[in-house]
């Protein structure tokens, strides 16, 4: 199937070519400013509008509960699911509590968890992703926070229900790609995902900080130019000016997108749900030639 934009009434609309004028860098950098920004709408919000009976699974049965990570099950549109989304805070209480949604080990063996048991009780998963990236502390590394997402990668590829992932905000690392190999993965129109931040782009190549702007349209991190190379599936459109300025229509577009493509999983066996994510990751970045 061909990537969507999700337009309008979200009636599909098929990109034949990546948008332009969005590899300059000042735009690009404008959409990092909008995924990090304070009041756009986070994991928490998107559940509460569009999911109903959220009933949040705590822990990870080994170690602790990490609350840069939330889970649990849900009602969409009436059909049971599975809801896993990265939450940042609001304030700064909130956000060392949240870890600035940098999950823990524990964080992903708590979503492995509950994605094993969207699997027993065969519920489709949901995943929203908006982090920096994986915790990078001295605590993280000695519970073994390669290990986790390593693990999580392995164990979403052979999963046998359907999976959708949204970047919300900011998709980090590996630390997004630890609840993102799903079977489709969109994009809010503002968010964006790469293998690292414009800031740690800039300081690697060029030793340089001040040219995190140029760094931004380097990485090729926004929605338009990850729907044209097919590392994504779709782009959920946001209010002008950004999501956090209207929760509403943001979160009905969402809840939209999301159905559709959920609608188009559910007549796949399980054989072929993990035939299908497993073809669509391994064709990624594949060269080629004449």
């Amino acid at each position: 199937m061909s990537p969507h934009f999700y337009g309008k009434g979200l009636t599909l609309k098929i990109l034949k070519k990546p948008a332009k004028a969005e590899t300059t860098a000042s735009l690009a950098w404008k959409r990092v400013q909008l995924a990090r920004h304070p009041q756009r709408p986070f994991a928490l919000d998107y559940i509460q509008k569009c999911f109903t009976e959220f009933s949040e699974i705590h822990g990870d049965r080994a170690f602790s509960d990490d609350h840069a990570i939330v889970s649990g099950f849900a009602y969409l549109s009436g059909h049971p699911v599975v809801v896993i989304g990265q939450q940042k805070g609001r304030d700064t209480k909130e956000n060392i509590r949240r870890n600035f949604a940098m999950p823990h080990p524990e964080g992903y063996r708590k979503a492995l968890r509950l994605m094993k048991l969207a699997e027993k009780f065969k519920r489709p998963i949901v995943t929203f992703i908006d982090t920096p990236g994986a915790y990078p502390g001295l605590g993280a590394e000695e519970r073994g926070q390669a290990e986790a997402i390593a693990r999580n990668l392995l164990e979403m590829a052979k999963l046998k229900v359907p999976i959708v992932s949204v970047i919300i905000g900011e998709g980090g690392s590996g630390g997004a790609l630890g609840i993102a190999v799903a079977n489709k993965v969109l994009m809010m129109e503002n968010s964006i995902y790469s293998v690292i931040s414009p800031e740690g782009c800039a300081a690697i190549l060029w030793n340089d900080r001040e040219r995190t702007q140029q760094a931004s349209d380097v990485l090729r991190l926004t929605a338009p130019d990850l729907l044209s190379f097919k590392i994504i599936d779709g782009i959920i459109p946001e209010p002008e000016g950004g999501a956090q300025l209207d929760y509403d229509t943001s979160a009905k577009n969402l809840k939209k997108a999301v159905e559709k493509e959920l609608d188009g999983l559910k007549g796949l066996s399980a054989k072929a749900l993990e035939e299908q994510r497993y073809k669509k990751f391994r064709a990624m970045g594949v060269f080629q030639g004449k």
